[in-house]
Formats: C-alpha cells, sequence, structure tokens
C-alpha cells in the first residue's frame, strides 16, 4: 500500500512539475526581452526568488519519490527497470538545471545578455522534453497497474 501512495506523489509531483515547465518554457521565458534594461536585474532577481519555492519542493519529492521507487518501495506493477527510467530523467533534469539553466540566471542577474537568454530559452527544452516525458511514462504505468486490477465494476 506504501508504494502506491509514493507512485502517486512521483506522479503528482510531475505533472506539477510538467504544467510548471510549459508555462514557463512559453510564456514567461519568452518575455524576458521584453523587461527592458533598466528593470531587467529587477526582474530576473524576483523571478528567480518567486519560482524556487515553487519549483524546489516539488523538486525535491520527485527526486525522493523516484528514488524511493527504483529502491524497492514501488507498487508491484512497476517494475524496477521502469522506476529506474523516470529516476534517470530526473537526474538529467537536475543535472540540466545545475549546469544550463542556473548559470544562465546566474549571468543574467548581472544585467540582459541576449546569447545567454537565447540559450537559456533554447536549453530549457531539454527540462521541458524530459518532464513532459517523466509525465506521460508515470501516466502510462499508472494505466497499466489499473489495467492489471482487471475491469472496474462499471464495465461489468
Amino acid at each position: 500500500m506504501i508504494g502506491n501512495g509514493i507512485f502517486i506523489a512521483n506522479l503528482v509531483s510531475t505533472l506539477f512539475l510538467v504544467g510548471l515547465i510549459w508555462t514557463i518554457q512559453i510564456v514567461h521565458y519568452r518575455l524576458f526581452d521584453r523587461v527592458g534594461e533598466q528593470q531587467f536585474v529587477r526582474y530576473e532577481s524576483d523571478h528567480s526568488r518567486l519560482i524556487t519555492p515553487l519549483v524546489g519542493p516539488m523538486m525535491l519529492v520527485e527526486l525522493a519519490t523516484a528514488s524511493l521507487l527504483v529502491l524497492g518501495l514501488a507498487p508491484p506493477w512497476v517494475p524496477r527497470s521502469a522506476a529506474a527510467v523516470g529516476l534517470v530523467a530526473v537526474v538529467l533534469i537536475w543535472l540540466s538545471t545545475a549546469l544550463l539553466q542556473v548559470p544562465c540566471h546566474s549571468r543574467l542577474m548581472q544585467g540582459f545578455d541576449r546569447e545567454t537568454y537565447l540559450f537559456l530559452v533554447r536549453s530549457n527544452w531539454i527540462r521541458t522534453a524530459l518532464w513532459t516525458g517523466r509525465g506521460a511514462w508515470l501516466t502510462y504505468l499508472l494505466w497499466r497497474g489499473l489495467q492489471s486490477l482487471g475491469p472496474s465494476p462499471l464495465e461489468s
């Protein structure tokens, strides 16, 4: 029973992050170049300060629960290899964040730089794709798990 809860926490944190990353990628980052030179440092600083409490805890929940699934606390319908695929995606997201996006934000804190901004938007597609893939993968695993329960009473 605990495995089901861990899986659901993993799925919920991932789907939250999928929605958030698409909003950031399609809406928020696309507006960075419209802020203006004089207001940009404050805007970037506010972005970093305000987004961290949203994304940080959910990334930690996602990492912790993905790790627990691999360590054997997954429901019986989630193969360890399937959980490992999900954990690899989380690790790649963290690496992309630490090695690509965070350095871009650090440079942008000093002032708007078009090349850094464009690299941020392009490189963020890595996280967008990985989180979207994770969300789809976990949803598929849930669907498979539900199929293993047999037909629902409504289908009988």
